[in-house]
């Protein structure tokens, strides 16, 4: 498929989604939301995709929505409303939901939106120049695509108010140290770091994996008690425990 929005690549096993609009530092449109949830489902139903990359080109990852999509909408209650909220929440179903693991590559600028956006993915690494912030409140709009929801189930309750009701900025170190992303690494290193870590994942039983994605993020949505229930119920296609196995037995 041709991307207005985006560039897709593929490469050993990683599709990598750059959002490519730099001069607005990669602002999330309607038709840029609806461009990655296509990239997303594209890559989903390609075999030989194994891993799924996203990032964002020039110094930000993403500013978040663009606000200036909404021309002169009266916004009511603070709401964005369905041009942008309908598929924002659509791309943030599309990470949870695809069977394959999803890495944000945190190039700069990851705001608001973006932070929502990334909250979703199953990794996020960022490098050393990056900066993170959940801004709604300076702009007087309500959180609407799972900032309230995920923010403190990622900090606890305590940190998540803090960065909401500030509205400030934090650097990436700061955003390791309280739990945001996995790591922080040099900018120069991001690069080769996401994709040393996509090679760690494919080394390993990519059904298992994502039995334990949906394991984990529905899970995450009910009580302990209603979580052990469904990771003991839960019935998965896994077809290579016997190839692996087999290969543990020849070692020893």
């Amino acid at each position: 498929m041709k991307y207005e929005n985006l560039m897709y690549e593929k490469d050993e096993g990683i599709a990598k989604i750059t959002i490519n609009r730099p001069k607005v530092m990669n602002a999330l449109s309607p038709a840029v939301l609806s461009e990655i949830k296509a990239a997303l489902q594209e890559a989903s139903k390609d075999d030989d995709v194994r891993v799924v990359v996203l990032t964002g080109a020039g110094r930000a990852y993403s500013a978040g929505a663009d606000l200036l999509s909404l021309e002169d909408r009266k916004l009511e209650g603070g709401a964005i409303g369905p041009i942008l909220d309908d598929p924002g929440r659509d791309v943030i179903d599309t990470i949870q939901t695809i069977p394959k693991v999803v890495i944000a590559m945190i190039n700069g600028y990851c705001l608001t939106g973006a932070l929502e956006i990334s909250l979703a993915c199953d990794l996020i690494i960022a490098s050393e120049e990056a900066k993170f912030g959940d801004t709604h409140t300076r702009w007087g709009l309500r959180p609407s695509w799972g900032m309230s929801q995920r923010l403190p189930r990622t900090l606890g309750l305590l940190k998540a108010k803090e960065l909401s009701f500030t509205a400030e900025t934090i650097t990436a170190q700061e955003a390791e140290r309280i739990g945001l992303v996995n790591m922080t690494v040099p900018a120069e290193k991001l690069e080769g770091t996401v994709q040393e870590l996509a090679r760690k994942i494919m080394a390993n039983s990519l059904e298992t994996i994502a039995a334990y994605k949906y394991l984990y993020n529905r899970g995450m949505r009910d009580s302990l008690e209603k979580g052990l229930e469904l990771e003991s119920k839960s019935k998965f296609v896994i077809t290579d425990t016997d190839e692996r196995l087999e290969k543990f037995r020849k070692k020893h």
